[in-house]
């Protein structure tokens, strides 16, 4: 899935995550590298939108939210769970140097990290809590395009495609 944000200067960011779950019926989890760019950025503007296209259902979600704060101690509840989840290939890259930092050519990229590896303190958990989504369905003459928004509870409203 993409993720859709704007840097401190203004200008937009998009780049693709790996979805890792719903954190509950409006809001899910992505994981990022607290050395890159993105976890500033959010801090400055928390607003994100995620495209999500899912080619062998024939179908694209738009997912807009934003970023919210956990409590310290759910935050570290989440990331503890999060690491137990990942694959040993999965947990590597965490152990990659920073990412978009010159590239070092004696720098050490592990292909795997042991089960017993604890998470590192760059893992951070993106949970966005959803306030709108829009489906687009491709299968059908004409496609189907629906949009749910958040307010008290979920209204939807039907759309041209």
């Amino acid at each position: 899935m993409q993720l859709a944000t704007v840097a401190a200067d203004g200008t937009p960011r998009v780049r693709t995550l790996v979805f890792r779950g719903w954190a509950d019926v409006a809001a899910l989890d992505l994981l990022t590298d607290g050395r890159s760019a993105k976890p500033a950025e959010l801090l400055q503007q928390p607003a994100v939108e995620l495209c999500w296209l899912l080619p062998k259902a024939r179908c694209q979600f738009r997912l807009r939210g934003a970023v919210l704060t956990l409590p310290a101690d759910v935050e570290l509840d989440e990331r503890q769970r999060h690491w137990r989840r990942l694959t040993p290939a999965a947990r590597a890259l965490w152990g990659w140097p920073e990412p978009g930092a010159s590239l070092d050519a004696a720098a050490s990229f592990p292909a795997e990290l042991a089960d017993n590896t604890p998470p590192p303190e760059h893992l951070q958990v993106l949970h966005i809590g959803l306030e709108q989504v829009e489906l687009l369905e491709l299968r059908d003459h004409p496609h189907q395009r629906r949009r749910w928004h958040r307010e008290r509870a979920w209204q939807e409203e039907r759309l041209n495609p």
